[in-house]
């Protein structure tokens, strides 16, 4: 009894800690970036902001520091369009993107975005890419063949597919790359597959659902994965897969981010055109932020028409939105203050 009640006032005394802070953020510029960008990446010295565009010729490279140092990169065959997800590896000194319309991804070095190589996914619609130091590897989820392409960072083969459900997208390794999570759109699934064999070892599915992007919690011990079709993001447990929170947020809700380990950063692309889903929104898009160790709903921002992509920056300094109808990005710089 008396070890409950210790661990009892340790928990409020910790919550109150956490809670002993507010979030802000400050907006700081809006900056064009070429047509349709789908996603945006910080590099890892924070020095720069990187948008793949679906409908361009390449990737937009823009200075968070100076944002008239502005230039768009032309992967090779960027005539065919369709830059969909960004990676840096810092351990490599090197930045990917994917293409959707050759199941392509490039790297360039980093610093400097110089060409190195292209590598083929064997996959159709290559979208996103995740990494494993320590396997040395790279993932690659392919939309059309509802696959995952495993490829050896060194050599550049595909070294496995991982059958997956129908249309999947984001992804993380876990446990030292021994695993992978993997959200599938289309088939309403979280999936886990072993690495080294393929084998898949647990799935969850949800009627309906479309999940679309994830990220692992530093201890990996839970994710969150956002969920289009319901306009939800859930808390789930990697062991089991079991959902232990679920908050609603604003139309379609594309990619999500956390910080610290606290806060979940979440872009709503908002309502679908009632013509066509690819048409600018009626209204425009929401960021929404969570507290996770509370559950509760930290504030909300109005985005620009169709925010997609979302990114901290490393030092935490920064968050930025691209707005995939307005061709542009929002930066805004994060203030955290101790109440």
């Amino acid at each position: 009894m008396k070890k409950l009640f210790f661990v009892l006032i340790c928990t409020l005394f910790l919550t109150g800690l956490l809670a002993a802070e507010t979030l802000t953020l400050e907006k700081v510029g809006t900056y064009k970036t070429g047509d349709q960008p789908k996603q945006v990446i910080f590099s890892p010295d924070n020095r720069f902001m990187v948008l793949p565009l679906l409908d361009d010729k390449g990737f937009r490279v823009i200075s968070a520091e100076d944002a008239s140092d502005s230039r768009i990169v032309e992967p090779p065959d960027a005539e065919l369009l369709g830059f969909a997800e960004g990676l840096f590896v810092p351990e490599k000194n090197a930045f990917f993107v994917s293409q959707m319309t050759t199941g392509n991804i490039y790297e360039y070095s980093y610093p400097g975005f110089e060409y190195k190589r292209t590598i083929s996914t064997g996959g159709e619609w290559s979208k996103f890419i995740a990494w494993s130091p320590e396997k040395n590897l790279l993932a690659v989820s392919n939309w059309l063949s509802n696959d995952v392409s495993l490829i050896d960072y060194d050599s550049g083969e595909v070294l496995r597919y991982l059958k997956t459900g129908a249309a999947p997208r984001g992804m993380a390794f876990l446990k030292g790359g021994e695993e992978i999570i993997v959200a599938c759109y289309d088939g309403g699934q979280v999936q886990k597959f072993s690495v080294s064999d393929g084998k898949k070892l647990l799935e969850y599915k949800l009627d309906k659902a479309c999940m679309r992007h994830l990220v692992l919690s530093g201890d990996e011990k839970k994710f969150y994965v956002s969920d289009m079709f319901h306009f939800t993001v859930h808390e789930m447990n990697t062991s089991n897969f079991a959902i232990t929170r679920t908050w609603k947020v604003y139309n379609n809700p594309n990619t999500i981010c956390l910080l610290n380990d606290r806060y979940l950063f979440v872009s709503s692309r908002g309502p679908n055109n009632p013509k066509d889903y690819t048409l600018r929104s009626p209204k425009n898009g929401v960021i929404t932020v969570f507290d996770v160790t509370t559950g509760t709903e930290v504030f909300k921002v109005e985005g620009g028409n169709q925010p997609t992509g979302l990114d901290v920056s490393k030092d935490g300094r920064y968050l930025c939105s691209s707005n995939f109808q307005d061709a542009n990005c929002d930066l805004y710089e994060i203030k955290i203050t101790q109440d």
